[in-house]
Formats: structure tokens, C-alpha cells, sequence
């Protein structure tokens, strides 16, 4: 009989389980750069993976919302505008009272700014570590947190957060599906796509290295650019080379553009890491930032970098060693990955 009763009550529990994991109501809180949010992204398949009928609403900046349209994983996109006042702030925090509590909000930005946004969704709020962020008393905000130090490369470090969030196992996120969407068919098809801009002045390739790139390979390439500074850049290179310049582009032509791209240059930018989760070759380019922490190499996925030993808590804006980078070596690179 007590047998009976314990078979019967290890079945009750499992249901429960099972039931609650079905309906569970996650909300991904990370909201800017680019990308940042990018390299958050991974996590969307593997949780569809494990929890296919769970709820996954994603928190974000409004400008950077381009980048998580049309992706089939995400139920809701919820667009903020946190302006660059407290008064902006506390003005979209209130409008996040209204909505339903989560049964589980993970913090992938790891920002005192992202933990007052977790809190007041949930009270069931899932985070770094103190010793694992840059602002450590985000950590305060949540109820759960876990040690995945800071220099970890930045796509493991939130996969690995989102598996011990979900008591999943971590997977092999090389063997990755592409995870950006888009509904829109560009007209234009780079053999070479190349991203002149990035968030620093520091973080940005010469343009007369990338001359010397375009005259070296004579295969037909395109420029992408985002602000009148980038634009000026990239109407240089296209005056002393064949290269043709792009219009502006929002987030969702952009995807499709990288799409029909068959190697993308740049610099650690948000469009960069766009053609890595596209599964589109890549060589990103690194200055004073750390090429293992911000992407994961693989067979089509190259970097190439100043040489440096990065700290990456402790980046300095001002050093442009990208500068010291020999063009050739990226030429080289690009006949390999355009001969694959």
C-alpha cells in the first residue's frame, strides 16, 4: 500500500512539473547594444528546444528592437524607451507594473538599470553573480543568481546563465542553428559586405585598410554604414575602390543584406556579430577588446586581432591598436573563406 501511494505521489509531481514547465511564462530581459542583444539571442532555440510550449517575451531597448523582429521564438517584443534621464526611466518602469507577472525572469544584462526592470516583472528574478558583473549591486535585485565570471566568452556566459536559470543541460553552441529572422527579400548580394563603423571611434578598422582589402580581392562589395559619420567613411572607400555604397538600412534589411552576403568584414560591432549568427563567414576584426570573450571562431567564423592580452573589465576606449593591423593578413584570410 505505501508502495502504491508513493508510485502515485512521485506521478502527481511529475505532472505538476511537466504542467508547469508547458506553461511557463519566461521574460529575457536584455536591453541593449546591439550587440549585446545579438549575442543574447542564442539562448531562444535551446530553451523552444527543451520547453517548446513555453511563453518567451523579450525586454529591450526600443532602437535595438529591430534585430529580435520576426524571430518565431519570441512571443512578444516589449519596446522601452529609456531615455537618458531618471525621469524617462521611472516612467517605462511604471508601465511594466501593468503587465502579468513571470514565473521566471532572466537578466542577461546584468546591469542595475536591467535588475530594476527584472524586479518589478517578477519576484522570481535570475542573475549573475556580484563577482560576476560590472555593476555588482544588480545582483541585490535578484532572488537567484549564479557565478559565470565576467571574462567568459560572452555567447557561454548567457547560454550558461539561461541552462542553470532552467536546470537545463549546456549545449555545443558551435553546432548552433542561425537565429535571426527576417521577412524581408534584399535586392542586393555582396560576395564581400563590409561594416565600417562599430560603437567606438577605437573599435573601428582604418578605411584605407579596407581599400587595400577591396583592391586586393576585386570581387563585388558593398558598404554598410548606420550614422553621417560611417556614411562619410564608407562614400571614401567606395571613391578610391569599385565598392558600392548602401543605402541606410533598418535592423530587418540589414539581416536579409548579411544574408545574401558570402563573407562579412568588420569591426567587434553589432552587424559583425549579425553574420555569425546568421551562420554567414565572417572575419571580425579586433582592436583594444577581446576577441575571446566577444565571439566563438568557428569554420567560417574568423578573428584576427592586435595581438593584445585584453582585460575585459578593465577596457581602454583609447587605445587604437587596431590601427597596427596589417591589412594582407585579413586579405589572406578573406581567399580562404571565399574559397570554402
Amino acid at each position: 500500500m505505501l508502495r502504491k501511494f508513493k508510485r502515485l505521489l512521485y506521478l502527481i509531481i511529475s505532472l505538476v512539473i511537466i504542467s508547469y514547465n508547458i506553461n511557463m511564462h519566461i521574460g529575457i530581459v536584455k536591453l541593449s547594444a546591439l550587440g549585446d542583444i545579438v549575442h543574447a539571442m542564442v539562448v531562444l532555440q535551446y530553451i523552444k528546444e527543451n520547453i517548446p510550449e513555453a511563453t518567451i517575451d523579450w525586454f529591450v531597448e526600443e532602437k535595438f528592437a529591430g534585430v529580435l523582429e520576426s524571430n518565431p521564438h519570441i512571443d512578444n517584443i516589449y519596446k522601452l524607451k529609456l531615455k537618458n534621464n531618471k525621469l524617462g526611466f521611472f516612467k517605462e518602469c511604471r508601465k511594466l507594473k501593468k503587465l502579468k507577472n513571470y514565473d521566471l525572469i532572466i537578466d542577461l544584462q546584468g546591469l542595475i538599470k536591467s535588475a530594476i526592470v527584472s524586479r518589478i516583472l517578477s519576484k522570481n528574478v535570475i542573475g549573475f553573480d556580484e563577482n560576476s558583473l560590472r555593476e555588482p549591486f544588480a545582483a541585490k535585485f535578484y532572488n537567484k543568481s549564479f557565478a559565470i565570471s565576467y571574462e567568459t566568452n560572452v555567447f557561454m556566459r548567457n547560454i550558461t546563465l539561461t541552462c542553470k536559470a532552467l536546470e537545463l543541460e549546456v549545449p555545443d553552441i558551435k553546432n548552433k542553428k542561425p537565429f535571426l529572422y527576417t521577412k524581408n527579400k534584399s535586392d542586393f548580394y555582396p560576395i564581400l559586405l563590409i561594416i565600417v563603423g562599430s560603437s567606438w571611434d577605437s573599435k573601428i578598422y582604418p578605411k584605407e585598410h579596407f581599400i587595400t582589402i577591396i583592391k586586393s580581392l576585386q570581387v563585388e562589395t558593398f558598404i554598410s554604414w548606420g550614422n553621417e559619420k560611417e556614411k562619410k567613411d564608407a562614400s571614401f572607400i567606395c571613391e578610391n575602390t569599385n565598392a558600392k555604397l548602401l543605402p541606410q538600412l533598418s535592423l530587418e534589411v540589414l539581416k536579409s543584406v548579411i544574408i545574401n552576403s558570402e563573407l562579412v568584414i568588420g569591426g567587434d560591432s553589432g552587424p559583425t556579430h549579425m553574420a555569425w549568427a546568421l551562420n554567414i563567414p565572417s572575419i571580425t576584426i579586433f582592436g583594444p577588446t577581446p576577441p575571446k570573450r566577444n565571439t566563438l571562431e568557428t569554420d567560417i567564423n574568423k578573428t584576427i586581432s592586435c595581438g593584445k592580452n585584453i582585460d575585459a573589465s578593465n577596457l581602454n576606449k583609447n587605445d587604437f591598436c587596431i590601427k597596427n593591423i596589417d591589412p594582407e593578413m585579413i586579405v589572406t584570410l578573406s581567399k580562404e573563406l571565399l574559397a570554402c
